[in-house]
């Protein structure tokens, strides 16, 4: 870290064209490679292609399912699996160009129009494809493995197979499923869409600066107190002026689930999101009350000790990402985050390295931070006949260079995992978030083992302590906050008021007593994606982050032989259940236990802290 460029206090008036210059030639990914642009004939012919095939396997194989289960060959079942897995590569790519356009500025009117057009086409080609996962599950089980057991090609699609049964007692008929299908793209879709296009135009007023929500956000770790105050200040404003329709959109969605659930069948709120992730909701209770648990031994007890550090007896809601005294005021180059990143990754595996390399050298990386591109970071698979993308707002912050290993450690997984095909590579996001922790983990030992200064280490180690307790405290938190709000909107529409109420009674609980939490925190809920895209999501970061943590134990005192049993994990995409993949290095998440040791990791790291500090 001592050898970062050396960068001046950064002030609200300082210049983005300043900051961008020293960050060096920032990447945009290569959407080509996917279509050359969206008027160009090869876009418009799959477009084409896409519906005639759909239109043709649905009248060669709807109604003919149990018998295709009797047959091998080209009119067997393995043969119409091979078929939908195609049609699904198909319409992937088309999706993804599509969604990765509108995400690199979701500003532009042209791009959400044509974002908008083709979901809907989109929708109406999986109209044709509707059937197929349903009458698969109506056929007795039997005949299925039986097929599995005489045709050589159903067999390769077991994994797949055996895993869409779980599905079958929440499923409804087929014209209920086609209306909930076609009614999505007015229902969830559009508020999804609502929502990513309010937050591109949101600006928010610093010191006379009109600035995105990235850019505001990333102030909240500046080292003086008054620009954190007024970027707080600015976001509170903000959200509290568009809280009205962050209000309508957070009621309608949860009521939109609520109805779904309510006809498929499903329990408990969660439920849909455990089944999705193939996770039993047993586990994730387990993950949820360990963590809880644990609030006061991680959490509470840093943000004490970060507090005295700071010379307060409180720190303010937006002191609490603030850079320590000891750590180094500097943007990080592109060049030197990406060396530091792949030496990390080499260092475990070179074939780990060569693979996240192909981003840089490809240009499968959108990393500068522009107007109405989308905020935050992540790694889309696409599908296994293209590449992964990965999108990153690269701000030249040390946090940024652990994002950019965390969404790298995605796009290697999503490289291993495609080898099992369209309808297999999806690893459920239990164990999603492993590869990209574990990519974060391995840059920070990397860097921490080449820091010899003690004031260096002790801001390396608070920062990791920092992102550890936002992976897994906070995700948690965000957890309890949504089950909080769909559990109150069964009773009836939400105010503002309440949700913020809701908002504020997970944090307070989980800060603790040494962040005080004052007037326009309330709304912070607003700006959270995860609530809106994807319910419930947000505890697969904590169950990855404690996963990793005793997976990386085990790492440090294996023999030879743990890369290759990381990498055969990876590879394995959705084919098995977690209890599978994590056997061979001993680690069984149904253990109780198992959450309390990838919690004292974190622990471990403030017992260091806590050394570092009395030393």
């Amino acid at each position: 870290m001592s050898n970062w460029a050396s960068h001046a206090p950064a002030s609200t008036a300082d210049t983005a064209t300043s900051a961008e210059a020293e960050l060096g030639n920032l990447p945009t990914w290569r959407l080509e490679d996917l279509y050359p642009s969206r008027e160009t004939m090869q876009f418009k012919e799959d477009m084409g292609k896409a519906l005639n095939q759909a239109q043709a396997f649905e009248k060669r194989w709807k109604g003919k399912l149990a018998d295709a289960a009797a047959r091998t060959g080209d009119d067997g079942l393995g043969a119409a699996l091979e078929e939908f897995e195609q049609l699904e590569d198909l319409l992937g790519k088309i999706g993804s160009f599509a969604g990765l356009t509108y995400f690199s500025d979701t500003s532009d009117p042209a791009n959400g129009k044509f974002f908008g057009d083709v979901q809907a086409k989109l929708t109406e080609i999986s109209a044709h494809l509707l059937f197929f996962a349903l009458e698969l599950n109506r056929i007795e089980d039997h005949l299925v493995d039986a097929a599995i057991a005489k045709d050589s090609k159903a067999a390769h699609y077991a994994p797949w197979l055996l895993d869409l049964r779980k599905d079958k007692p929440f499923q409804l008929d087929d014209r209920l499923e086609q209306l909930f299908l076609e009614k999505s793209m007015t229902s969830a879709a559009a508020f999804n869409r609502l929502f990513d296009e309010t937050m591109a135009e949101l600006r928010f007023e610093v010191d006379g600066q009109q600035l995105p929500l990235e850019r505001t956000l990333n102030m909240l770790q500046e080292p003086q107190e008054p620009v954190r105050r007024k970027a707080a200040e600015a976001l509170s404003k903000t959200f509290k002026e568009n809280l009205r329709v962050f209000t309508l959109i957070t009621n309608t969605l949860a009521k939109d689930k609520e109805i779904s659930d309510r006809w498929r069948g499903f329990e408990d709120i969660a439920d849909s999101r455990h089944l999705a992730n193939r996770v039993e909701r047993e586990v994730v209770d387990a993950l949820a009350a360990a963590v809880r648990e644990a609030y006061p031994r991680l959490s509470h007890r840093y943000y004490a000790m970060k507090a005295k550090w700071l010379g307060m007896e409180q720190m303010n809601f937006w002191d609490r990402n603030a850079p320590l005294p000891e750590t180094p005021n500097a943007l990080i180059p592109w060049e030197q985050a990406r060396e530091t990143v792949l030496s990390a990754y080499d260092r475990f595996a070179p074939e780990m390295a060569d693979i996240a390399r192909r981003f840089f050298d490809e240009q499968w990386i959108d990393a500068p931070a522009r107007p109405g591109k989308a905020p935050g970071a992540f790694a889309h698979p696409t599908v296994p006949s293209a590449h992964p993308y990965v999108l990153v707002n690269y701000l030249g912050k040390p946090r940024d260079v652990m994002t950019l290993a965390h969404e790298l450690g995605h796009g290697v997984h999503q490289v291993l995992a495609g080898s099992q095909g369209a309808l297999m590579c999806q690893t459920p996001l239990t164990l999603a978030e492993t590869a990209s922790v574990f990519g974060e983990m391995l840059t920070f030992r990397a860097l921490l083992d080449k820091t010899a200064d003690k004031r260096e280490r002790k801001a390396m180690l608070a920062q990791k302590v920092e992102d550890m307790i936002n992976t897994v405290v906070r995700q948690i938190a965000f957890y309890e906050f949504e089950r909080k709000v769909h559990t109150a909107r069964k009773e009836g529409e939400l105010t503002a008021e309440q949700i913020g109420e809701l908002w504020l009674s997970v944090q307070t609980d989980s800060l603790g007593p040494s962040i005080r939490i004052s007037e326009g925190y309330e709304n912070w809920w607003t700006y959270i994606p995860h609530f809106i895209h994807s319910p419930f999501y947000v505890y697969a970061y904590a169950f990855g982050d404690c996963l990793v943590n005793s997976l990386y134990a085990v790492y440090q005192n294996a023999e030879d032989g743990f890369q290759q049993k990381y990498f055969e994990l990876l590879k394995a995409g959705g084919t098995k259940h977690h209890s599978e993949l994590l056997k061979p290095f001993g680690l069984d998440a149904t253990d109780p236990s198992f959450w309390s040791k990838g919690l004292s990791m974190i622990e471990g790291l403030i017992d260091e802290l806590e050394a570092l500090d009395r030393a």
